[in-house]
């Protein structure tokens, strides 16, 4: 089950250390539960907000080892994850900070600024992130912010690239600030259209992430062992498929691009030939 949603971005792939994937599986299991009570489905809004709290009482009640074995699906995932947070000592807040933005993903279906979309993504993606690095063995603030730029670029990468997708479900990530700066509206989306004007704003969002990317980019050279070529595959993966986009021309409303085969074997030999990188100066990533 942990592996039937992402096709982009590696998840529990054997380039992880063995210790760890069963552990990130049901971590990741967790998540896409929990995103599938937000997302799929006709259920009204209240009942998906209620179907995760459901799940965040299934939380709670794993967390204290209280789990009822009636052989379901969640009964399954709890009792990995009860085991994957005592033995890692796993802090519970990432966990709610994803079912926060699951929440959101029922309620929210536009975004006015940068900032907000980050702020989103600081709860839908970056906790995955961190609990990789607790699951790998690694607690340290200045990692864990690199992380979450990288994590928070991929899951940006991917609104990016479901621009289509996210507009059957009534949903534009693309902030208001940046479509309003560029004149894109959304009845070119609704009539199937894609103009300069919302290239150009892909354009701007696309080169935001990219300084995200390339933000956490030293974590890639400071983590150890399997996990470096996981992290050099994924962060490879994501920058890969902004080039997609870019060739052409950001438009995923006519044409979703993927990752196959061919750019499978550029991204193993990307990771084979990565060559770390000075360390360059910051600048603001919310702006």
């Amino acid at each position: 089950m942990a592996r039937q949603h992402y096709e982009n971005f590696p998840v529990a792939s054997r380039l992880l250390p063995r210790a760890a994937r069963p552990h990130i599986a049901a971590i990741y299991a967790f998540a896409r539960v929990a995103d599938d009570l937000a997302d799929e489905g006709d259920a009204p809004a209240a009942a998906r907000i209620s179907a995760l709290e459901v799940w965040q009482w299934r939380l709670h009640e794993a967390v204290e080892g209280r789990i009822e074995q009636d052989g379901s699906e969640a009964a399954h995932v709890f009792t990995a994850l009860a085991d994957t947070i005592r033995r890692f000592d796993l802090e519970t807040q990432l966990f709610e900070d994803l079912l926060s933005a699951f929440c959101q993903d029922v309620l929210v279906t536009r975004y006015e600024t940068w900032i907000d979309l980050l702020d989103y993504c600081r709860r839908s993606a970056s906790p995955v992130g961190r609990l990789v690095l607790r699951v790998c063995g690694y607690r340290d603030a200045a990692l864990d912010v690199q992380s979450d730029a990288i994590c928070d670029a991929l899951q940006l990468t991917n609104f990016w690239q479901d621009i289509a997708v996210d507009w059957k479900k009534g949903r534009v990530y693309v902030p208001r600030e940046i479509s309003s700066a560029s004149g894109a509206i959304e009845d070119s989306l609704r009539a199937g259209e894609w103009t300069p004007e919302w290239e150009m704003a892909l354009r701007d969002a696309a080169s935001r992430t990219r300084q995200l990317f390339d933000a956490g980019r030293p974590l890639i050279d400071v983590v150890r062992g399997r996990l470096r070529y996981e992290l050099r595959a994924t962060w490879l993966g994501g920058v890969r498929m902004l080039d997609k986009l870019e060739v052409r021309r950001f438009d995923a409303l006519r044409y979703r691009p993927t990752l196959g085969w061919v750019d499978g074997v550029r991204i193993l030999a990307g990771a084979a030939r990565w060559r770390p990188v000075r360390p360059m100066p910051t600048t603001s990533l919310t702006t």
